[in-house]
């Protein structure tokens, strides 16, 4: 217990009203930041979605585009086949083309059935491309909205924090240095409350009984008196 002026007592109190905005103001700007991480999560994944699908709709054409230049290929094969037919001069020669030709045209049949079927898939990713960009132009849209109106909502608090940051500044200077050190010590103990009233001999940041004597002595405002429970600095509020 050391000696104190009521006038230090009242510059804690005040001191303490500002630590409980700044503490308030401080819960609720990390709440808001979190959720707008929350949101920035959600639109990353779904953006990782819709480049996956664009990726595989990139995949699916370059598919087909290879089925359809490999059955170009076949036709030409076909082609130059059939004007050798017309050249050769032995049996054998003629059955070997005959078979290259059936051989191709077979080929050329299992790929047109490939493609028809890639382009069906082709054109199902495409559509689902097309759906997911809409989806996600609106879900950006609308989030970009929400997080606009969480800025607006939060300019006031970041605001009011950075004054009531500046008020403690000023109302701190008006203190001893161990006195501001040894409230910093005790607000970071107790989630930002180092001073709290005493009714009825009850710690109203605790809300313990204290030892009679104790509070007779918080009532008369000439030592800075802590609660034996929680280490709050204690005043008495007159009603």
């Amino acid at each position: 217990m050391s000696e104190i002026s009521k006038q230090d007592i009242q510059t804690l109190v005040k001191l303490q009203e500002a630590e409980s905005e700044i503490v308030r103001l401080t819960k609720v700007l990390d709440k808001v930041e979190k959720e707008k991480q929350k949101i920035g999560l959600q639109i990353k994944a779904f953006e990782t979605a819709l480049e996956k699908n664009k990726q595989e709709l990139l995949a699916s054409e370059n598919g087909c585009r290879g089925i359809e230049a490999e059955i170009q290929l076949i036709d030409d094969r076909i082609i130059k086949s059939n004007e050798k037919l017309r050249m050769v001069k032995t049996n054998k020669e003629y059955q070997l083309l005959l078979r290259e030709v059936d051989d191709n045209k077979k080929r050329k049949d299992m790929l047109e059935t490939e493609l028809i079927e890639s382009m069906e898939q082709k054109e199902k990713l495409a559509l689902l491309v097309e759906e997911r960009e809409t989806e996600f132009q609106l879900l950006n849209d609308k989030i970009k909205a929400e997080q606009s109106e969480i800025d607006k909502k939060t300019s006031d608090d970041k605001e009011l924090l950075n004054e009531y940051l500046e008020q403690q500044a000023e109302i701190g200077k008006n203190l001893s240095p161990s006195l501001m050190t040894r409230f910093a010590k005790i607000s970071k103990m107790n989630n930002g409350l180092a001073v709290t009233t005493v009714k009825n001999e009850v710690c109203m940041g605790c809300f313990m009984n204290i030892p009679p004597q104790m509070y007779i002595d918080v009532q008369r405002g000439k030592s800075l008196i802590s609660c034996p429970q929680c280490s709050r600095i204690l005043y008495f509020e007159n009603s």
